[in-house]
């Protein structure tokens, strides 16, 4: 699961004051620099195969396998950040709309699904870490046009997302009825819903 939601922006800054006051070394679970170069150096290279038993679905090599669990070891699991996650979970709107996004997939990340279809060089332009964040309503404003950048995509880079986003939630995961144009686009309406109302957003 991935959401993506509108917070008020009194609310991002109380949280984003008592997460600097409790703030800790995160651990280091990989080799970030290493996986980064290693990742761009693939960035152009499919991580999938076509499945020979299920029609338009993939098979993750490697790679992929590799990619996935780069993004995972990226990710503070620790219960401080789950805290502050479930935290700001309360403050977001109750119905998924213009202020809330919620992605779902069986056996896959969503976010992870989206950085391996958009590549390296996009994904660092996403806010936060890689799909985490907590931005108040200025830090919104700012990040939104790095992020219109990234996500208003038509033509054939969209067609190219979408069978990445594809390949990954058949090949890492078992979700072949996702919505791949959602994730697209269901991030990038929370953000701008934010600026439009001055409010903060997280993911």
């Amino acid at each position: 699961m991935w959401i993506v939601g509108s917070v008020p922006d009194r609310q991002v800054r109380n949280l984003q004051s008592v997460s600097v006051q409790n703030s800790a070394p995160e651990p280091v679970h990989c080799d970030v620099p290493g996986e980064l170069a290693w990742w761009r150096s693939k960035a152009r290279a499919s991580m999938f195969t076509p499945s020979t038993s299920s029609a338009g679905a993939w098979n993750a090599d490697e790679d992929a396998l590799r990619l996935g669990a780069f993004f995972n070891a990226c990710r503070d699991d620790s219960d401080r950040a789950q805290e502050l996650r479930d935290t700001v979970m309360d403050q977001f709107p109750s119905d998924i709309g213009e202020g809330l996004f919620v992605a779902t997939a069986r056996k896959a990340d969503p976010f992870s699904a989206l950085a391996y279809a958009l590549g390296i060089d996009a994904t660092l332009r996403l806010p936060g870490r890689f799909g985490d964040f907590l931005l108040d309503a200025e830090q919104v404003r700012a990040q939104l046009p790095a992020v219109e950048e990234t996500l208003v995509l038509t033509g054939t880079p969209r067609r190219d997302a979408i069978e990445g986003i594809h390949a990954w939630m058949t090949g890492s995961g078992d979700d072949p009825a996702h919505d791949a144009d959602e994730l697209l686009d269901g991030p990038l309406r929370v953000l701008r819903h934010a600026a439009r109302t001055g409010h903060g957003a997280a993911g």
